[in-house]
Order: C-alpha cells, then sequence, then structure tokens
C-alpha cells in the first residue's frame, strides 16, 4: 500500500509493505544494467542489434532505465538516510560491475589472493560510491515539488558526484554514463557540453522519466505533462544542435603495432621481454608507413639497459628520409627518476622527441601514502614514477599534429584541452598508446575504446590507439572505427587517417575555464533548490 509525502505535494511515495530483499535485489540489478548499457557485455543474436545489443557496444536506453529504477526507488525512501544506503548500493554495483577487470591485473598478474583482490575491487567500488550516495541522500531532502525540477536537482547532485569521482583525489572516472550516449539521442551535445554534460542531461532524462510516471500514479496529469514536455524538449535540441564543421588538415598513413605479448611474460627478462625486443625490432625497422605507432612500454627496457646498439640503430632508422616513430618505452635513471613515456623519432631532430605520462595509476605507477604494503603484496614491476608536466608539446610530422596519451589518460578531456587554446597549434589528432593486457579477456578493452570514440566526439578529432593486446584502432572525427585489430594476435595494423582543424565550443571553453562552468551551475541550481525549501 502507498501513501502520499508528509509533505503533501504528491510527490514522494513510500512502499510501507516493499520487502527489503525485493528492493535490494532491484537495486543491484539496476545497477547492474547501467554497467552493461556502457559496453554490452556478452553475444547476443543478430535479430537484438536494432535496441543495441552488440556485444562491446553501449545501450543508451539501458542507462536510462536502470538510472530511472534508482530514481523510482529513492522516492520511496523513508528519510534521506535510507536514500543515502539505497544510492551507495546501487553505485556499488555500478561501479564493481564496471571495473571488474581490475580482479585480473591484482591476483592473476599481481598474484594477490583471489579473495583480496574481490575485496579490493568492492572497496574501490564502495569508496567511490559514497559521492553518489552523499547526491542521494541530499535529493531525498531537497527535491520537493514539480517533477521537472526535482529531475534537475537529481541531475545537479549526480553531476557533482561524477565529477568528484573523475577529478578529486587523482580521479578515476572510468565508467560515466555519458559514455553509454556514444551513440543515441544525446550524441550530438558532445561537442557542445562534453562528457559531464551529457551525463547531466542523462541524468535530468532519466529522473524526469521515473518522476513523471510517478506522477502518473498519483494521479497528477498536471505534474506528468510538464515531465513529458521535459524528455521531449531535451531530446529535440540535442537533435537541433549543429554540429562541428572544422577543416581538414590532410591524410596521413600510421601503421599500429600490435605485439600482442603474453602480460605473464612481458617484463620476465627471459621471454617477454626477448619477444618484444626482436618482434617490434622488426617491425620498426621493416614497416614502410610515414609514421609508425607501438603500445605503452613496447620496449619494456630503459634505453640503457637494451642490447648494444638496439637503440642506436633506431634512432639510426628513422635519421633520414620520410618515415617517422612514435615507441612506447621507459626513460629516465636511478639518479634522475623514472619516466612512463613516448619516444619519437623522425628526420632532421638532435634528440628523440618524448612525452612523460603525466596522469599516474595509483599502485601500478605510484604509490599512495601509507599503501606500499598493498602494493608489496602484489609482484607487478612497477613503483613510483615521475609525472609528466602539462601541457607538453605535439609531435609534428607531415603537417599533423599529434597529442599523445598513455594508458588511460584519455579519460581526462579536461588535461586534453590544455591543447586546444589556440586552433593554430591545437592536435589535429590525437593518439593514445596502452598495455591492457593487464586485463585479460575483459571488457576492459571495449571500455578503453568507447572512452576514445567519446574524445574525438568531443574535440573533432580522430584518435590513433596502439594497445599490446587490444583493441588497436583508428577511429575517426565522428566516432567510427575505421580500422580495427583482432584482439590477442600479433599485427600491424594499416591505415590512411584525415587530420582535423578547428576547435568545438566544448574544447573552447573547457581549455579556458575547465570543468568549472558546470561545476558552478550545478551548484546554483542547489542553491536555489535550498532556498525553496527553506521557504
Amino acid at each position: 500500500m502507498s501513501r502520499p509525502d508528509p509533505q503533501g505535494l504528491g510527490l514522494f511515495v513510500r512502499e510501507s509493505r516493499s520487502t527489503a530483499l525485493m528492493i535490494w535485489l532491484a537495486l543491484l540489478l539496476a545497477g547492474a544494467l547501467q554497467a552493461a548499457s556502457l559496453a554490452w557485455p556478452v553475444a547476443m543474436p543478430q535479430a537484438l542489434a536494432w535496441a543495441g545489443f552488440v556485444q562491446g557496444e553501449p545501450i543508451w536506453w539501458g542507462q536510462g532505465l536502470a538510472l530511472a529504477s534508482l530514481v523510482g526507488l529513492l522516492v520511496s525512501a523513508a528519510n534521506w538516510r535510507q536514500a543515502a544506503l539505497r544510492g551507495w548500493v546501487f553505485t556499488t554495483a555500478w561501479l564493481a560491475c564496471t571495473f571488474g577487470w581490475l580482479f585480473t591485473s591484482m591476483h592473476t598478474y599481481g598474484g594477490l589472493p583471489a579473495s583480496l583482490a574481490v575485496l579490493a575491487v568492492l572497496v574501490l567500488a564502495g569508496l567511490l560510491a559514497l559521492y553518489y550516495a552523499a547526491a542521494c541522500s541530499v535529493f531525498r531532502h531537497l527535491a520537493l515539488g514539480h517533477p521537472v525540477w526535482a529531475a534537475l536537482v537529481f541531475a545537479a547532485l549526480w553531476l557533482l558526484a561524477e565529477m568528484a569521482r573523475g577529478m578529486l583525489l587523482t580521479g578515476f572516472g572510468w565508467g560515466a554514463i555519458g559514455y553509454a550516449h556514444l551513440a543515441g539521442p544525446l550524441t550530438g551535445l558532445m561537442p557542445w557540453i562534453g562528457l559531464y554534460g551529457v551525463s547531466f542531461v542523462a541524468a535530468w532524462l532519466a529522473a524526469g522519466l521515473a518522476l513523471g510516471l510517478l506522477a502518473v500514479l498519483a494521479g497528477s496529469r498536471r505534474h506528468a505533462i510538464g515531465a513529458g514536455v521535459l524528455l521531449m524538449a531535451l531530446l529535440l535540441l540535442a537533435q537541433m544542435l549543429p554540429q562541428p564543421q572544422g577543416g581538414s588538415a590532410g591524410t596521413l598513413q600510421v601503421s599500429l603495432l600490435q605485439g600482442n605479448i603474453p602480460q605473464d611474460e612481458k617484463f620476465d627478462s627471459q621471454t617477454g621481454v626477448l619477444k618484444a625486443l626482436q618482434w617490434y625490432g622488426e617491425q620498426l625497422q621493416q614497416n614502410t608507413s610515414p609514421l609508425v605507432i607501438t603500445p605503452e612500454t613496447a620496449l619494456p627496457l630503459l634505453p640503457a639497459q637494451l642490447p648494444p646498439g638496439y637503440w642506436q640503430a633506431l634512432q639510426q632508422r628513422y635519421a633520414e628520409g620520410g618515415q617517422a616513430a612514435l615507441v612506447g618505452v621507459p626513460l629516465g635513471s636511478y639518479d634522475e627518476g623514472y619516466t612512463n613515456s613516448v619516444a619519437g623519432f623522425k628526420p632532421g631532430q638532435s634528440s628523440p622527441w618524448r612525452y612523460d605520462k603525466h596522469h599516474l595509476v595509483p599502485f601500478g605507477e605510484f604509490i599512495p601514502p601509507m599503501f606500499r604494503w598493498f602494493t608489496e603484496l602484489m609482484n607487478i614491476p612497477l613503483g613510483d614514477f615521475n609525472r609528466g608536466a602539462l601541457p607538453q608539446p605535439t609531435f609534428d610530422w607531415q603537417g599533423q599534429r599529434l597529442a599523445v596519451t598513455i594508458c588511460y589518460e584519455n579519460l581526462y578531456s579536461e588535461e586534453l584541452a590544455h591543447q586546444f587554446v589556440m586552433d593554430a597549434n591545437a592536435p589535429t589528432m590525437l593518439v593514445n598508446v596502452s598495455n591492457l593486457g593487464w586485463f585479460g579477456e575483459s571488457l576492459a578493452m571495449n571500455q578503453h575504446l568507447q572512452i576514445a570514440r567519446l574524445r574525438t566526439l568531443e574535440f573533432d578529432r580522430p584518435f590513433l590507439l596502439a594497445t599490446n593486446t587490444g583493441r588497436t584502432a583508428i577511429v575517426d572525427h565522428r566516432g567510427r572505427v575505421t580500422h580495427a585489430a583482432a584482439p590477442h594476435t600479433a599485427v600491424a595494423l594499416h591505415g590512411t587517417v584525415e587530420g582535423r582543424t578547428g576547435i568545438t565550443p566544448y574544447a573552447w571553453w573547457l581549455a579556458r575555464w575547465g570543468q568549472w562552468p558546470l561545476a558552478l551551475l550545478a551548484l546554483l541550481m542547489l542553491a536555489l533548490a535550498w532556498i525553496g525549501r527553506k521557504r
């Protein structure tokens, strides 16, 4: 039996006879659905492709349905404490399912006991879920009145939680809901408001759907119509916005190398290291493409540790002619420290160009204070690295300016935006080199590809992905995969890429103000909601 909220607004309802088991099960299933909507995890019959059920692809409507389910259960919470708990359970399920592949890196390759690896994933998801738990509790406290306004309050709170997760304490925004809208009715908003802006709109739509349906059940036709008008207006706006009309910077032929060195051998001096040096050495010497790109740490030794003459031969190979190469290799020394880097070779340079990774991985590339004991439990041959600066020069070659990132740095559009202050020296192509072999056969490869595809929509630039085991791919400036290598094969992927000029609206304001405009807008909405509640 349901009854109106004590506030008398007919918006909140409490399910007095709902069992706790049913509610928790619904929250867990909804969280799992939101994770699956980011990259569908299993193969499905071709007949269901029209609904988005393609393995590795996002399902925008699944994300909306999952989050709408959460909002409905928040509305029925007895108080803000219960709303916080429900939000935490939903988010923990969503995040644990999204990056559950961390288990593979910690247990299979890191040697951490399975029980501790599972616990570590759950603890990470649970800690990050605290942001959303706080947002859900504040929503239950503030969101009163018309469903359109209540939905807007929820979207503002969700946006702040997403931004906190992605930017505070080094940030880990992997799996933000905006990635589910890589293809769908909100895609056209990407070059205007970016990932976080689309996440805001997606949360607004999901909350509006849930609150509109509750208004129908409560017999409030006016509120239901208002929610319906909101949904239609937002979807129509997303379709009507003009898309960037940047110019062409010409084309470049590239080869992306995927060595497929087994992760459990990659840093073994008797197996993987020898395989890598031989395979990548041969490819770099024999390849005829104007630009050759290897994955992260393709050469897993410092230049001084390489076989005699190896590094010198590589420099000499690209000192003349019409070819260049970007090679993943650690750089540095014991005295000056080490960096996870990409070295660039091309004719006419006195020393190799270099990019040093800026956004380091906690526990893998740097050890947070008081957590050395945790890293010592794992057999991962990484440690404390030096951090590269922001911004760093692009690699300029044959009329193209290439902005390089390493590993999960393609998550951080606000860091990429440092390169887009002026069109005259903005990148024409984006490059990411990674080693996703740490995560086995998991969805990490597909999710990483979706991240790159979304960056292409934000910045109107093609993206080149060179990985050790997959997914090595070329993505055009519209987010379409034009060339892709089969995962877990040793192959050189060849393709022609069109560079782009021009700066999207999102890149323009992000380069100047960061994510502050969105954060301040959300805070303003919450301030108005707080004032309205006081009145």
